[in-house]
């Protein structure tokens, strides 16, 4: 019997769990329901990907979107469009907004928020603190949770838990992977004389690498105590690649692209713009980075995307914030990395799609596979573009690559069979959804 789908992806280059190859995808209701060779008839609509790559839909685990409280700077609806336009399929939100994520109603108010009105499909971080350890076991299953997040160092925000007390009893009451920014809070305050006035140079002196290796050494050792899984987000120091190697057993990792790209000469040129927590480091940080990618030993890729208006991030160092613009470059950035030989595509894949969803245990998406949402990211590996201002989709409307060429580029995105971005274009009004997740699946 002769299938027929609502669409026809066709003559492009699918990569998913058989490798890479020409492939058709159809699509039906929303999910994939065909792989093959298939004829236009068989559907409504064809969309012609010949000399495009196929892949799974891309995920971005690590976005703040500062909704609600911080509006000015991006909000849903921005940073989602944003994402679609940079081939981003599904975002995880952190919770440092105004109020906080950390409760049943501050979640399920981003999740209505949300709801069909951002681009992307989406999952929100719940906030750990000592104050809702005793509901963390609810709050990091409800309807939209990605699961706990917490800040061992201070940054954007007003959520912080620097002690091993208040980690171990938050680790001990979580069942999912928590996710932490990790630098040493009591070292940060010690080292607080290292900023010099007007030198966005001395950040990554002040929140140096012993910083952030002490915190993760102090982590690994908790989690293992209790028995946790725990993501490490933006990994900056080639001190803690090293360490990591011996505690794969409770630790993932993430790495994002400018930690990748940029490197401490990046302040010359940008000066506050590249102000980020971690910091932008020496080569070396940079260098050993790459050498954990090549191993393994770095699982997934996140781009921390924390925007603030060019007005902000124009302060004079140290009252400029750390943040910027990084959903929409995540894409064109590692495909150009892709082209100069430094990774593959099908561990791009993995880091951007299969690895966030195996970490995360989330329903239907992270692969193309018959039954899954229809979830893609359509590139072209060969073009060539500059990467612009008007580009940028954020509110804040700039990225520190402006002027930067790179070859490959994100030419098309569809959600659960919508599709939303073709060459440049949105295409489709905001259908956005919260993300199902294993442990979360409702029963009948």
């Amino acid at each position: 019997m002769l299938q027929t789908f609502d669409v026809i992806l066709k003559n492009g280059t699918l990569v998913n769990q058989d490798g890479e190859g020409l492939r058709d995808v159809g699509i039906r209701d929303g999910r994939i329901a065909g792989i093959g060779s298939f004829d236009a008839g068989q559907a409504g609509e064809v969309v012609d990907c010949t000399g495009l790559h196929i892949l799974p839909g891309v995920m971005d685990t690590q976005v703040h979107f500062r909704e609600p409280g911080l509006d000015h700077k991006e909000d849903l609806e921005s940073g989602s469009r944003a994402a679609v336009m940079g081939g981003v399929t599904t975002v995880f939100e952190m919770p440092n907004t105004n109020p906080l994520t950390t409760t049943p109603e501050t979640l399920a108010d981003k999740v209505s928020r949300g709801h069909h009105r951002m681009h992307s499909d989406f999952a929100f971080w719940v906030g750990g603190t000592r104050d809702n350890v005793k509901d963390i076991p609810e709050l990091e299953r409800l309807p939209g949770a990605a699961g706990i997040k917490v800040f061992m160092g201070s940054s954007t925000g007003d959520l912080l838990v620097e002690d091993d007390k208040g980690v171990r009893e938050i680790l001990s009451a979580t069942r999912r992977r928590a996710a932490f920014h990790s630098e040493d809070e009591f070292r940060l305050r010690e080292r607080q004389g290292e900023r010099i006035e007007n030198d966005p140079r001395s950040h990554p002196i002040w929140r140096d690498e012993i910083a952030a290796l002490q915190c993760t050494q102090r982590l690994v050792s908790i989690a293992r105590e209790v028995g946790a899984k725990i993501h490490i987000l933006h990994l900056s120091t080639a001190e803690e690649v090293d360490f990591l190697i011996d505690f794969k057993d409770v630790a993932s990792i993430e790495v994002t692209p400018h930690h990748l790209t940029l490197t401490d000469e990046a302040y010359e040129r940008l000066g506050t713009l590249v102000q980020m927590n971690p910091p932008v480091r020496a080569p070396r940080h940079s260098e050993r980075l790459w050498w954990g990618l090549s191993q393994g030993i770095l699982d997934i890729f996140g781009s921390d995307h924390a925007p603030h208006l060019l007005e902000e991030k124009q302060k004079p160092y140290p009252a400029s914030p750390s943040g910027m613009t990084g959903v929409q470059t995540l894409v064109p950035i590692m495909l150009d990395h892709i082209n100069a030989g430094r990774l593959s595509l099908a561990r791009f894949v993995d880091m951007t799609s299969a690895g966030p969803a195996r970490l995360f245990q989330t329903a239907r998406k992270g692969r193309v596979a018959v039954g899954y949402d229809a979830d893609f990211t359509i590139v072209d590996m060969k073009r060539k573009e500059t990467i612009r201002n008007q580009w940028i989709a954020s509110k804040c409307g700039w990225s520190p690559y402006d002027g930067k060429e790179v070859t490959g580029w994100p030419v098309g995105t569809f959600v659960r069979g919508q599709q939303v971005m073709w060459d440049g274009e949105l295409t489709t009004p905001s259908q956005g959804e919260a993300v199902l997740f294993q442990d979360g699946l409702p029963r009948s």
